[in-house]
């Protein structure tokens, strides 16, 4: 990370909340904070699930920093990031984010969000539309519905969200990567061992984010977006399958596309990292020049 010029930072994005985001070092002089590089379009890089920011963007952030103002935030519960508030939902962890950012000087942004990050995307992109420039969506939905939720999981076996995303044995670990990934990875137990232990702390927290997803068929509405959304997917992504990519593009719209990439799974940015970064590369260079951020 310091290679690729970024820095880790907390925000107290209200009392008793706080998000750590990785952020340009150019943007922290000793303790002040200064507003991103004019020349340099921000880029905000959200995780899904299984693991904070930086496991999860390592292979695209220093691919982005020489054009782009990268910031990665970890989500509430993730990382370094926490709160006394008992709000789980996608909707508050937008919240807290744009708030973060905002901070932070960030006045306009492309979001990219994988899995669950892609779902707190969408909430920011529907609620601040004026911070939220066009967005990429990898492995996500706009909601997760109780008819989604169970037929995703009939499909893959598995019980419950808990039991797939929040493993507690590396048996259980194990199985979440067979079904995140098109080729099979293996590692020492003794890794996945020291995964869990890093990776899936605040258990009760995540498991309260889990029920937070859920929402009834028939309160769910799209929302019309005026952003350019890029749906860019593994085409043998097992958990959000390629057809829900495209039935999603229809329900977003013209201003919607869609992208494959072979031989890739749910871990598309992870399994396939520079074909997924040139992607990602050409569809930020084809979006409009936006006015630049005021100085402060």
């Amino acid at each position: 990370m310091k290679f690729a010029g970024v820095q880790s930072h907390s925000v107290e994005i209200e009392p008793g909340t706080h998000m750590r985001f990785w952020v340009p070092n150019e943007t922290l002089q000793k303790t002040t904070i200064v507003n991103p590089n004019p020349e340099k379009p921000v880029v905000v890089l959200v995780h899904g699930f299984a693991a904070e920011g930086i496991p999860t963007w390592q292979f695209q952030i220093g691919g982005l920093t020489k054009k782009y103002s990268v910031y990665v935030p970890d989500l509430l519960f993730f990382g370094g990031s926490y709160s006394n508030s008992s709000d789980r939902s996608p909707r508050f962890q937008a919240e807290c984010l744009v708030k973060g950012l905002r901070k932070l000087g960030v006045e306009r942004c492309v979001v990219v969000g994988f899995s669950y990050g892609g779902m707190v995307a969408f909430k920011m992109a529907e609620f601040y539309p004026e911070m939220v420039r066009a967005m990429v969506i990898s492995g996500s939905i706009l909601a997760m519905t109780d008819s989604i939720s169970e037929q995703t999981l009939k499909g893959l076996g598995f019980s419950s969200s808990s039991e797939l995303l929040l493993p507690d044995s590396v048996k259980g670990l194990k199985a979440l990567l067979s079904v995140a990934t098109y080729k099979k990875l293996w590692f020492p137990d003794r890794l996945h061992r020291d995964y869990l232990e890093v990776m899936f702390n605040n258990r009760k927290e995540r498991g309260e984010l889990l029920e937070g997803l859920i929402v009834s068929n028939k309160d769910t509405i799209i929302p019309e977006f005026k952003q350019r959304i890029h749906l860019l997917w593994g085409e043998n992504d097992q958990i959000f399958k390629m057809e829900l990519a495209h039935n999603m593009k229809w329900q977003l719209g013209e201003n919607a596309s869609v992208e494959g990439i072979s031989k890739a799974g749910h871990l598309v940015h992870i399994e396939r990292p520079c074909v997924y970064g040139q992607c990602l590369k050409k569809f930020l260079a084809s979006l409009p020049a936006d006015e630049p951020q005021k100085s402060p």
